[in-house]
């Protein structure tokens, strides 16, 4: 393992965590370092496969009887495999996590049918999922969501358009989330399976963006889905999202360290090994304070997403915790990452060198899943509803 995983040692974690963590590193280190992601659809569909048949996917899927690790999904089994997966493949880290995402809501609340037909493809790596909710004009406030479902006798019909879908495109089924109407605004939202090839649901536009993943708008025109796929009640989807969302959200930050830890790498080594002056780089007073600074960054990070992820396995509310742990994640990678492309210099923009493509990597991490400043409105929200409304004692 590599040098700076003395954070495995720290309390938020037993010797299962530690162990995986040890196997996973081992695996990616084996499996992920000589990957070229030039067909960067095949390759996902690929590490679907590779994770899955090496059995990583389990842990992004509940239930035993479905496939799963365990029977529920452990927020910080899920944050240590997108950490390690991050430091050595941006890809692999998507793969891993949308499998786990796109699958969350029927892992959460699905019924026992739909659990037997999806879980197991998933936590195998034969089937590719999705998680569709945002809008062109549905983002960071989901309950703005305009994607209709009307019921006709025992099916729903989607209408509508979602847009930015990780693994639109290469997913073998979607959960959609449509408004459906029972009340207003959030109320009123249900969420359904729609699988790939379903007549009606199309690819209208595939998004390329700076850190190339399969990304896509997609179209629903009169898509008729059974009623048996509605994921959980009629108008309680937008429960549903949250409660995956809140799954995930945390280990958002965990991939963002992941992406860290490794520009924090390639800087040292770049500072130890770069000759210049009679010396190294590293025998500079300004490039050891930006060292401190890297490291430092990473370990704060570390702890808030650490803790947010203990703190949810005991089964505390996490809302505040985990929003700190992105935000603080997130923002400090992006920092780290800078940080390490000026101490490679005009190395650290050559494309396709690791800090330049972590440079690409980090950039979305700040949006999806909840923007940066959504993230600061949260924290402030549950800080100023506390002050109002302080506990008893």
């Amino acid at each position: 393992m590599a040098a700076h995983d003395g954070h495995l040692d720290w309390p938020f974690f037993d010797e299962a965590h530690r162990g995986f963590a040890a196997r996973l590193e081992a695996w990616a280190a084996s499996s992920l370092a000589h990957r070229h992601d030039g067909d960067v659809d095949a390759t996902c569909r690929a590490l679907v496969r590779e994770l899955g048949a090496a059995g990583w996917l389990r842990h992004a899927v509940a239930g035993t009887r479905w496939g799963g690790a365990g029977e529920a999904i452990d927020t910080r089994t899920i944050s240590l495999a997108r950490e390690t997966l991050a430091r050595h493949s941006g890809l692999a880290d998507f793969a891993f996590a949308m499998q786990g995402l796109g699958s969350g809501a029927i892992s959460l609340a699905g019924t026992d049918e739909q659990k037997a037909a999806y879980l197991p493809r998933v936590a195998r790596g034969e089937a590719i999922a999705a998680f569709a909710i945002s809008e062109p004009d549905a983002g960071s406030d989901v309950a703005a969501l305009s994607c209709a479902a009307r019921i006709e006798g025992d099916h729903a019909v989607l209408d509508g358009e979602k847009t930015w879908i990780s693994n639109g495109g290469i997913a073998d089924f979607y959960v959609v989330f449509a408004r459906s109407g029972e009340a207003p605004g959030a109320r009123g939202i249900s969420a359904f399976v729609v699988d790939a090839g379903t007549p009606g649901l199309e690819v209208a536009e595939r998004i390329d963006v700076i850190a190339p993943h399969p990304l896509a708008r997609l179209r629903l025109r009169g898509c008729r889905v059974p009623l048996a796929r509605r994921i959980g009640a009629a108008g309680e989807g937008f429960k549903v999202a949250m409660r995956t969302l809140d799954v995930f959200r945390i280990s958002v930050a965990a991939a963002a360290l992941g992406f860290a830890r490794r520009a924090l790498d390639e800087g040292l080594g770049r500072a130890v090994s770069r000759r210049m002056f009679g010396g190294t780089l590293a025998d500079f007073q300004m490039t050891q304070a930006r060292l401190a600074d890297m490291a430092t960054t990473i370990d704060s990070a570390a702890l808030l997403t650490y803790r947010a992820a203990w703190q949810r396995d005991q089964g505390s509310p996490v809302t505040r915790e985990a929003a700190m742990a992105k935000l603080a994640a997130t923002e400090g990678a992006q920092r780290v990452i800078d940080d390490a492309v000026q101490l490679l210099g005009a190395l650290g923009v050559v494309s396709g060198q690791p800090v330049e493509l972590l440079y690409r990597e980090i950039r979305a991490l700040r949006i999806y899943e909840g923007a940066s400043e959504v993230q600061k409105l949260i924290i402030a929200r549950e800080m100023l509803r506390e002050a109002r409304d302080p506990a008893p004692g």
